[in-house]
């Protein structure tokens, strides 16, 4: 019997993917997406699939434990949540209760199913950190009340109530801290920095930078990504969180260049005032993950070149 795998926030960027690599294993996927930043197009490739299932499911709702604790789950991979610090004003609300109230729903049903369960964290946990890289065991430099709470703060109460759950109820569940991820699948609407700069691109009309462009980030490609899910939901000790991201900082403006150089293209910028308070760099240690043997293997120029691809096959 095929194991059946759950995904909430599976026709978003990262839980498509996931699914389309867990369908090529043999596995049978439910996926879970109320579809606030989820896309259909996303996943109509995998709805052909005899394996896949979608349900148009919002994971806050009351029945949702009753409606999924009767299937079969072996593993559950928790990605619901509108991300993009694009989205914290209009959609901070919406992250909160998926966060608070869908994460405790969501672990319910684990619990029901004896499933292992991986949920997704983001580098925004850390705020604006005054320690390089950032260690799982940092605490993190977090306002509770900023402009970027909704998200921060949401994050950070996913991960004390996956941490409760794992300590009182022996829940066999963990955590992955993403940082910037990028790759084919992405929305060419989504915000974030490098859709916005490939799609300018194919568009035309220059990039936006908001600031100066010194602010650094690492960057992953999403398979790299998703080999890390695989290995913390089996061999992650429970209750523990995971960084997973780029090794390499960049700053916006070398991005920028590096997309350049990728694409063989010249590329026009604009400065803009940033929207929302913005955070001046990021690196993770990632030796948890390197102790598990993980790295990662798709260098950023390839994932530049393969996402541009994805991007023009779309947009064109």
């Amino acid at each position: 019997m095929k194991q059946r795998i759950l995904i909430t926030g599976g026709a978003g960027f990262i839980g498509s993917n996931l699914a389309r690599h867990l369908l090529s294993k043999g596995y049978s996927v439910d996926c879970v997406d109320n579809l606030i930043t989820g896309r259909l197009a996303s996943i109509s490739d995998l709805r052909e699939n005899k394996n896949f299932s979608f349900f148009n499911y919002d994971i806050t709702d009351p029945d949702f434990v009753m409606a999924f604790s009767q299937r079969p789950y072996s593993k559950i991979f928790h990605l619901a949540c509108p991300t993009g610090v694009p989205n914290i004003e209009l959609l901070g609300k919406e992250m909160l209760e998926t966060c608070s109230v869908g994460t405790s729903q969501t672990l319910e049903v684990a619990m029901a199913c004896n499933a292992k369960l991986v949920a997704a964290s983001s580098a925004e946990i850390y705020g604006d950190p005054e320690v390089f890289p950032q260690i799982e065991t940092y605490a993190g430099n977090v306002d509770p009340m900023g402009p970027r709470s909704a998200y921060e703060e949401g994050k950070r109460f996913v991960e004390a109530l996956v941490a409760l759950y794992a300590r009182k109820y022996g829940l066999n569940a963990k955590i992955v801290r993403i940082f910037n991820t990028f790759g084919e699948g992405m929305s060419p609407e989504d915000q974030r920095v490098i859709p916005q700069f490939i799609g300018r691109i194919i568009t035309g009309g220059p990039v936006t930078i908001f600031g100066d462009g010194s602010q650094k980030r690492t960057f992953l490609h999403v398979d790299d990504l998703i080999r890390g899910l695989e290995i913390v939901i089996e061999e992650g000790r429970p209750g523990e969180a995971f960084n997973i991201g780029g090794t390499e900082a960049l700053t916006i403006l070398e991005l920028v260049h590096l997309i350049e150089e990728s694409l063989d293209r010249k590329i026009a910028v604009e400065h803009q005032p940033h929207f929302i308070t913005d955070h001046h760099g990021r690196l993770p240690d990632t030796s948890k993950m390197q102790a598990l043997g993980w790295k990662p293997q798709v260098p950023v120029m390839e994932g530049l070149m393969r996402s541009y691809k994805a991007f023009q096959a779309e947009l064109v």
